[in-house]
C-alpha cells in the first residue's frame, strides 16, 4: 500500500493544546475525513491506539468496557467509539476517577452529544472539536483554513493588506515550489474532487472518483448509518439523500422535502438528522436579533464536502450555490480553531435582501457574500449594505467573495476579494 506524507491538520495544534489540559479529547467527523491519521500522530509513542473497526477489540467495548480502558498504561486513543456507545459511560467512571489531563483521545464518526442511543455524554468530563473535511490550505501542507481572522480580527483598514495576492497562503514565499502554484486553481475543480483526502489528493480522473463517492455512499451512507440508527425505507432514505443534494444552498423545507420525496414528514425530518448527526449535512440559521421582524425563518441546507454532494445529485457541472457551500466548509473549518467558536449564519428578508454568510463573534459580526462571476459590481454589494444599515456599528464593513482575480474596496464599506486570497 502507498504511504502518503502526513499532511498537518488544522486541528493539530489545537488539539495538543487540549490534551495538556482536559482528561478526555472527542474528535467527531464524517468517516475518511482523516480522523485516525490525525489521532496517531498525536502522541506518537507515548500514547496506546486501539479501534473498534477491529471486532476484537469491539467485542471487548461492549462486553468488558472497563477492562479495554486498562489495557495499556499508556494515555489511550480509541477510534470509532461510536460503534459501542456503552463505551462512554466507562470512560466516565474512569475518569471520575482519575482526572489526569490527556487520558483519553476518542474519535467517533458521528456527533457523540447528538446520538440518540447514547444515554449519558461526558458533559463536564470532554472537550470536543469536529474534524471536517480537508480545506484548500490543509491540502496544500499548511494546516490551516482561509483568511477568516483578518477579517475578524482587524480592523477594515487593514484587510487589503491581510490578504496575499497569489493564492492565500499566509507565506507563499517560505513554501518548497511544488506547493505554491502558479495560477490559481479553478474553484470548480475543488468543489468536483471535494475534501475528502483520497478524491481530493491522490485520484486523478474524474472515474476514479466517482468510483470512490460511489463506495463511500454504499459503505457509509447506507451500512454505517443503519447501525446508527433503524431506517426501514432504504429508498425513500436515498431519494432523500438526492433530493438534498440537489438542494444544497436552499431553504430547508422539512414539509416540502418529504412530499418530493414521498416520505411522512416525521421520517423525513429523522432522516435528515441523521444526517446532520453523522456530518454529512449542514444547516445554517438565520442571523437575528431581539426585535428583528420579517425575516425568513427557516434554515438553509449544506453539505460537509461539495464533491459527494455533486455526485449524489448526478452532476459534474458545479454552480454558484457549490462555490458558496465550499466557502461554509472553509469557514466550519476554523470556527473549530477558535475559543468561543464563532456562529456562522445566514441573514434573509422576506423582502428579498440576502447575505450569503454571517460570521459571528462577541465583538463583530462579518457579513460576506458569494458569487461565482468573474467580474465584482457595486449592485453585487446591495444586500451587503442593506445588513450593515440595519445592525450598525457591529458589521463594520463586508465581504464579497467573487471569481476574479483583483482585491479591491468595491465601495467603501465592501471589499471585493477573489475566492482563491480567502480561501
Amino acid at each position: 500500500m502507498t504511504q502518503h506524507p502526513y499532511l498537518r491538520r488544522i486541528l493539530h495544534h489545537k488539539l495538543e493544546a487540549r490534551l495538556a489540559s482536559f482528561p478526555v479529547v472527542v474528535v467527531t467527523g464524517a468517516r475518511q475525513t482523516g480522523k485516525t491519521t490525525l489521532v496517531r500522530e498525536l502522541g506518537g509513542n507515548a500514547r496506546s491506539y486501539l479501534t473498534l473497526d477491529d471486532y476484537d477489540v469491539l467485542d471487548q467495548a461492549r462486553n468488558a468496557p472497563d477492562q479495554l480502558l486498562t489495557r495499556s498504561r499508556l494515555p489511550l486513543t480509541l477510534d470509532e467509539v461510536q460503534r459501542a456507545p456503552d463505551l462512554l459511560l466507562a470512560v466516565k467512571r474512569a475518569v471520575d476517577e482519575d482526572r489526569t489531563p490527556g487520558r483519553f483521545l476518542l474519535t467517533g464518526s458521528a456527533n457523540l452529544s447528538l446520538m440518540e442511543s447514547v444515554a449519558e455524554t461526558l458533559a463536564g468530563r470532554a472537550v470536543y472539536a469536529a474534524l471536517l473535511p480537508m480545506t484548500r490550505q490543509e491540502a496544500a501542507g499548511r494546516g490551516s483554513a482561509g483568511q477568516w481572522d483578518a477579517f475578524v480580527d482587524r480592523p477594515p483598514t487593514d484587510w487589503l493588506s491581510a490578504l496575499t495576492p497569489e493564492d492565500g497562503a499566509p507565506a507563499a514565499d517560505a513554501l518548497p515550489s511544488r506547493q505554491r502554484p502558479a495560477t490559481p486553481p479553478s474553484w470548480e475543480e475543488l468543489t468536483l474532487r471535494g475534501g475528502y483526502p483520497t478524491p481530493a489528493l491522490h485520484l486523478a480522473s474524474a472515474e476514479d472518483r466517482a468510483a470512490w463517492f460511489e463506495g463511500y455512499v454504499a459503505t457509509y451512507l447506507e451500512r454505517d448509518l443503519r447501525q446508527l440508527s433503524a431506517i426501514a425505507n432504504l429508498v425513500g432514505f436515498q431519494r432523500l439523500v438526492r433530493a438534498a443534494a440537489l438542494r444544497l444552498g436552499g431553504l430547508m423545507n422539512q414539509a416540502d422535502l418529504a412530499r418530493d420525496v414521498g416520505l411522512a414528514p416525521s421520517t423525513a425530518q429523522r432522516y435528515l438528522h441523521l444526517l446532520e448527526t453523522s456530518y454529512q449535512l449542514t444547516r445554517v440559521e438565520i442571523y437575528a436579533t431581539t426585535g428583528t421582524r420579517r425575516l425568513v425563518k427557516s434554515p438553509k441546507l449544506y453539505w460537509n464536502d461539495v464533491g459527494l454532494a455533486l455526485h449524489l445529485a448526478g452532476s459534474d457541472r458545479p454552480g454558484g450555490a457549490h462555490l458558496g457551500n465550499l466557502v461554509l466548509i472553509d469557514l466550519l473549518a476554523w470556527r473549530e480553531t477558535r475559543t468561543p467558536r464563532p456562529r456562522i449564519l445566514y441573514w434573509r428578508t422576506r423582502g428579498g435582501a440576502e447575505v450569503d454568510f454571517v460570521v459571528e463573534t462577541p465583538n463583530v459580526v462579518v457579513p460576506v457574500e458569494v458569487k461565482s462571476a468573474r467580474r465584482a459590481r457595486t449592485a453585487d454589494a446591495r444586500h451587503l449594505a442593506a445588513f450593515m444599515e440595519q445592525h450598525g456599528s457591529l458589521a463594520r464593513a463586508g465581504v464579497l467573495i467573487y471569481g476574479g482575480t483583483e482585491t479591491f474596496w468595491l465601495t467603501d464599506r465592501v471589499l471585493a476579494v477573489p475566492w482563491h486570497a480567502v480561501l
